[in-house]
């Protein structure tokens, strides 16, 4: 049955108020009800045009008219309900109902209503996250003004937009989505800050006190994510087939601490163990047992590899604030947990290991990813590369 939209009677113009009224009937594209829908305007053609308009919608297969529900009202609906019952992971789901109540609903623009939003009124979104700024402290001292916003945070904002509002097109509040219409914000790939074997090696002596040092030099030593490291439990360490299997990553998620899936596919991986890594997680398993006696019944058996005193999952937070103090401590400033990994990574790549193996030790989803974030070379490795050329062309 045709969608398109019929007049009842003729426009006519009110006499209270001088404006021109007419009306459309269709049937309802579930129910097949007869449906209503009356239009006013200025004149007897701007009533007629938006006659024509919902007419045209509906033989599009496109409400009749757009919802006049506010943004806030319906990313407070979307988050409860098609965020809620989405497949994405637990902590994704947590992000994006923040970044939703932080940055989407809060006025001007989850006043906004949906049948009045434009593409251009989420550009402006974009532009205003990034216009915002915050005060830190400044090397020579004071405060100085940076931005508040991530390109990352500020990307990951608008997707969850573009995500509310395909559902409110699905849900038929929306003829279109005004988010789609633009350019997604994009991010700028930064080289990652590294440190030297030797700076690798500092910083691990000073966190050589700390009960998660083993934790560091496992993440020095394979380059795999602090996540990945923290959900490791006994059962993933194949001695005798010289692996480590990663199959999860621990974080913290609506206050508790909770393993999800990895990354992505590729980061369920197998990693060999070396001898300095197989011995230094027999080392760490004995010293394990050793506080598991002496804990007694205050221990818990979760079969995590690195716990805290009574066996429970370490905070990730936690480990970032060791290796962040110990990086103080050496003068290494803006070092942190993933530091450890790039210097890996970096390591593995200036010793000659082929980009696509590293890519797979990472657990990175392509080849690109490992490519644009480590593109650097020091001038040790060029100048060893290019008289390596002069060797093989007979310079």
């Amino acid at each position: 049955m045709s969608k398109r939209a019929n007049g009842e009677g003729s426009i006519y113009k009110r006499e209270s108020d001088g404006r021109y009224v007419g009306a459309l009937t269709y049937p309802h594209p579930e129910t097949g009800k007869s449906c209503r829908k009356v239009f006013y305007g200025k004149t007897r053609a701007d009533v007629r045009t938006k006659m024509r308009e919902a007419s045209d919608r509906l033989e599009e297969g496109q409400p009749v008219a757009d919802s006049k529900a506010t943004v806030a009202q319906w990313l407070t609906h979307w988050t409860a309900t098609t965020l809620a019952a989405s497949h994405r992971k637990e902590s994704t789901r947590s992000l994006y109902r923040t970044l939703a109540t932080k940055h989407v609903m809060p006025e001007p623009f989850g006043a906004l209503k949906l049948d009045r939003l434009k593409p251009s009124d989420v550009e402006a979104l974009v532009l205003n996250l990034r216009s915002r700024t915050k005060q830190v402290p400044a090397d020579g001292g004071g405060l100085e003004e940076v931005r508040a916003l991530s390109d990352s945070t500020i990307r990951t904002t608008y997707t969850v937009l573009r995500s509310a509002l395909d559902g409110a097109v699905r849900d038929g509040l929306l003829a279109r989505n005004p988010a789609a219409m633009i350019r997604r914000p994009g991010v700028k790939r930064t080289e990652a800050k590294h440190l030297s074997p030797t700076e690798v090696r500092s910083l691990l002596r000073a966190a050589q006190s700390s009960r998660y040092h083993s934790a560091l030099l496992l993440i020095a030593a394979t380059g795999i994510r602090r996540g990945e490291c923290l959900a490791l439990r006994w059962a993933d360490i194949d001695h005798d087939a010289g692996v480590l299997r990663i199959r999860g990553t621990l974080s913290r998620s609506g206050g508790r601490l909770v393993v999800t899936e990895p990354k992505s596919e590729r980061s369920r991986r197998l990693l060999p163990l070396t001898p300095v890594t197989a011995a230094l997680l027999t080392a760490h398993r004995k010293a394990q047992v050793t506080e598991r006696l002496h804990a007694g019944s205050e221990w818990t058996d979760t079969g995590f590899v690195f716990t805290t005193e009574t066996g429970q999952p370490v905070d990730p937070r936690n480990l970032y604030r060791v290796a962040q103090s110990a990086a103080k401590r050496t003068g290494l400033d803006g070092i942190g947990i993933h530091s450890l990994r790039h210097s890996a990574a970096t390591a593995m790549l200036e010793a000659g290991v082929n980009i696509k193996a590293v890519s797979d030790l990472l657990g990175h989803s392509s080849v690109s990813i490992t490519g644009d974030i480590y593109g650097h070379t020091s001038d040790e490795s060029a100048r060893a590369a290019v008289t390596r050329l002069s060797d093989v062309m007979g310079f």
